[in-house]
């Protein structure tokens, strides 16, 4: 059975040029997929080879990355790209979309127009991030909810679980707070509520405190706080690994033996740049959806886009919203 992607052609910074390569090299590499790329028409075929897995719907307009008023906008724009891609899997036309488009337009299209899990009272965004060791963990929530509940935590914690476990292939999973310190008591009362309700739950594999130091060598597979703090750890680590590029580089600039050897080191450079880039991460699962939203970063070009399109594929190949629904009911029957 093929399983049928929405792409929003028109969100991002290089929209509809890499949304619609990414296309074409997500259905080369994948057999079991199709894609409706939503968006202009004429401007989608200036860059898309014919393809019998490929299709296209007319849009009128996008959704402007620096939206205001994103419900607003999602409201008085249901022909926008965003909306009827968002749509399509309400609709079931489409099993998944993925949207490189503004964040919080797609967060509040994605309540509108898709719905919320009866379950998860708070969505949340959650990319899989890169670690110093070349494995992976999950941050959340990294920018859906500014404040949240403790037990809404929980919630996602479950989600992250599930999501570990079926997508990232980690059997037991371990889930660790974001705190300014590892003993048990720090941190502000949310940080010490959801402490005690990940302890005391048999459901999760909790850890306990985990410092932002340590994220990039994590001791746990999943890291969770409120959206204000996980999106400030997410940009900062973005921010770091770039910045440390490019002092790198300066360093070895300097100098006969530095320009040698920084001849010498530019393929390694240049991994170390992609290991942090939109076009390894990926997209960022929206959790708590009915449907199956991938945000892909604003910046991502082909490649990036295609990984975003593969991870929504194996996101409803591995049926892990019903799984998850199964996982909350038992924890309400508890």
């Amino acid at each position: 059975m093929m399983i049928k992607i929405a792409v929003d052609a028109m969100g991002g910074d290089h929209a509809p040029k890499e949304q619609v390569l990414g296309a074409l090299k997500a259905v080369k590499a994948i057999e079991d997929i199709e894609i409706t790329l939503f968006g202009d028409a004429a401007q989608i075929s200036e860059h898309l080879t014919p393809h019998d897995r490929i299709h296209v719907t007319q849009s009128e307009g996008t959704i402007d990355m620096g939206e205001k008023d994103p419900i607003r906008a999602i409201r008085s724009n249901r022909k926008s790209s965003m909306a009827m891609a968002l749509s399509s899997v309400r609709s079931e036309e489409n099993d998944a979309v993925v949207s490189s488009g503004a964040t919080q337009a797609l967060i509040a299209g994605a309540h509108i127009l898709v719905g919320r899990m009866k379950q998860m009272k708070r969505t949340a965004i959650a990319p899989v991030m890169p670690t110093a060791q070349g494995k992976e963990f999950i941050l959340l929530d990294s920018g859906a909810n500014l404040e949240i509940k403790p037990e809404f935590m929980v919630q996602q914690a479950h989600f992250a679980s599930v999501y570990a476990k079926e997508i990232l292939g980690i059997d037991q999973p371990k889930v660790g707070l974001i705190n300014i310190g590892t003993e048990e008591g720090k941190g502000r009362p949310l940080d010490n509520e959801a402490y005690e309700m990940f302890k005391n739950n048999e459901h999760i594999n909790f850890y306990g405190n985990v410092e932002p130091k340590a994220v990039l060598d994590p001791p746990a597979e999943i890291l969770i706080s409120d959206g204000f703090t996980a999106n400030i750890v997410m940009k900062t680590i973005e921010g770091t690994a770039k910045g440390m590029g490019t002092m790198l580089k300066q360093e070895m600039s300097q100098g006969l033996i530095g320009k040698l050897g920084l001849l010498l080191s530019v393929k390694n450079l240049k991994r170390f740049k992609n290991r942090m880039s939109p076009e390894s991460i990926g997209g960022a699962m929206i959790y708590g959806l009915k449907g199956v939203v991938i945000k892909a970063q604003g910046s991502s070009q082909s490649d990036g886009f295609k990984q975003a399109i593969i991870q929504a594929s194996n996101v409803v190949r591995q049926n892990v919203i019903d799984k998850v629904g199964t996982v909350l009911d038992k924890e309400e029957e508890a």
